[in-house]
Formats: C-alpha cells, structure tokens, sequence
C-alpha cells in the first residue's frame, strides 16, 4: 500500500507577505512527516512530526506564535491525548489533567510566555475587542488558524493531528473545535482520517470531520465529502473553513472555502501543494 501524507497551514485570508513562507511552511513539514512513513513509520508518528514542523514555524497559529487571549497574553493548552491510549483507559483529557499526565510519562513543558512572539503581542493590542465579528475576521488579514496533518501509512492504518493557538482576542476558557473529536479531526481505519481548519465555532455546531467521513461512508469521494460538508457549513452555521482529508485506499483531498489555504501532500515521491482555490502544483521529490 503506498503511503500518504497531507498538511495544513490553515485556512483564513493569507495575505501576499504571507504567502511564500506558509507555502514553504508545509512543504517543509509533509517532507517531515512522509520521510517516517518512508522509512516504514507509523501514521500516527509521521502526523506528529509533520504538525511539530508546522508548530516550530512561527508563520503559523500553533505553538510558538499562539493567539493571545483577552485580558492578557495567555495560551491555554488542552491536550488530546489520543496517542497514548494504551497508557490510560481514557480517550481525552484537557486541563491540569492533560498537563499532569503529559508531565508523568516525560512530555517536556516550556514557559508559555516563550511561545508568544512580539509580533502576536502588537497585534493583541490592535484587535483587544473579541466580539467585533471572529468568523468575519476569517476574511481579513488579521486571521490565522488551525495547522493540522493527516496519513495512510504501509500498513494500511490512517491517523490525524490538529494543533492551534486559537482565535486571537478569545474569551478565557474557550474551547475551540480543535481538541474536540469529531469537530477539529477524526481517524477510523474503515473510512479515513481529516484535519480541520477554520471558525472553530462553526466547525463544532456540524462536527465537521465526522461529518466528512461520514459521506465517505456513504460512498462520496474524499473530494465530495469534504466540498459537501464545508458547503453545509456554510449554509447552515454561515462558517468558513477548510479539510484535509485521506481515505484507506490512498486518496486525498485538501479543499477550503477561504480565500486561501497553505497546503501539501506527498505520495509516491511527488509532493503536490498550493494556496489559492484550484491551484494544484506538484514537484519531484530526490530518491
């Protein structure tokens, strides 16, 4: 079975200074990810180094550059800690339990305020008032979002990875769709695995990627599903958003409904990406 990897750099009105380092961004991060799966790596390892990659890369909203809350600068970290099921009975975990448990089996911790640049501090200052309209900010250049990755491996097994710093401005203690299974990503061997961008609010009110694995289920492409949902989303809850997406035979999608995405994939040696709707550029990668 020929592996495959997908990111995203998140879905939002990249402006033109933006363009280039989100577009090198994840090229960088699905050559990352798809050297694991070629050295026969699982799919769960090779979405974390792709999203570890995205998250080093201060272009994007995840890890180092997380958005600011209201009030102060402060990130809240949730942990979904689907990864080490066999160490817990549990599925998920947030909260001083997530860091509790993350901290007994030797996940290092760093300072939250080092994740925070001086560039997301200036722009805190800007945009201090949260309720002055977050799914049209989706449409401006002050929006960032969500990076996220997923892969088919060679032993047939499908995994997902989401990460963000969240909306800038954010009320303390909200939760975006990211850490929620079924909103922000969704793995199942039997139909596929997506990673999800865009208005978190938006994307919850649908449970978007259980919603897109859901028409694969039904028989839908990876593309159709993943056009039929978001189009859904934005009819219904009037959201804005993008999906990766990769199915157990191999097939992939990467679709959006924002003015731009960053995204790639690699499949067989040959890395595809692109940033505005219908761009699809490919280029070999050295054997």
């Amino acid at each position: 079975m020929s592996a495959v990897l997908v990111v995203h750099g998140g879905a939002w009105a990249i402006p033109d200074e933006l363009a280039k380092a989100s577009v090198d961004g994840v090229k960088t991060a699905a050559r990352e990810g798809f050297s694991v799966l070629k050295r026969g790596g699982s799919a769960v390892d090779a979405v974390e180094v792709a999203v570890r990659s995205l998250e080093d890369n201060t272009v994007f909203d995840a890890g180092t550059d997380g958005f600011a809350q209201c009030c102060e600068i402060y990130l809240m970290f949730q942990l979904c800690l689907t990864y080490f099921l066999p160490q817990t009975s549990h599925v998920m975990l947030t909260s001083q339990g997530a860091n509790l448990f993350a901290e007994s089996i030797g996940i290092s911790t760093v300072p939250t305020e080092t994740l925070v640049t001086e560039y997301e501090r200036r722009e805190w200052e800007k945009h201090k008032n949260y309720m002055t309209g977050v799914i049209e900010d989706f449409n401006t250049q002050w929006a960032h979002d969500t990076v996220g990755a997923v892969a088919l491996d060679s032993a047939g097994n499908v995994a997902c990875a989401t990460s963000t710093g969240g909306i800038r401005n954010k009320m303390v203690g909200r939760v975006g769709d990211s850490p929620v299974i079924g909103c922000g990503g969704y793995a199942d061997n039997l139909n596929g695995a997506v990673s999800c961008t865009g208005h978190g609010e938006s994307i919850l009110k649908v449970t978007l990627a259980r919603l897109i694995l859901s028409k694969i289920e039904q028989g839908k492409s990876v593309t159709e599903a993943s056009q039929m949902s978001l189009q859904h989303m934005g009819d219904r809850v009037k959201g804005a958003g993008g999906a990766i997406v990769v199915s157990p035979s191999g097939h992939w999608a990467a679709t959006f409904t924002t003015e731009r995405m960053a995204w790639a994939a690699v499949e067989q040696d040959v890395l595809w990406y692109g940033l505005d709707p219908h761009e699809r550029l490919k280029e070999q990668l050295p054997q």
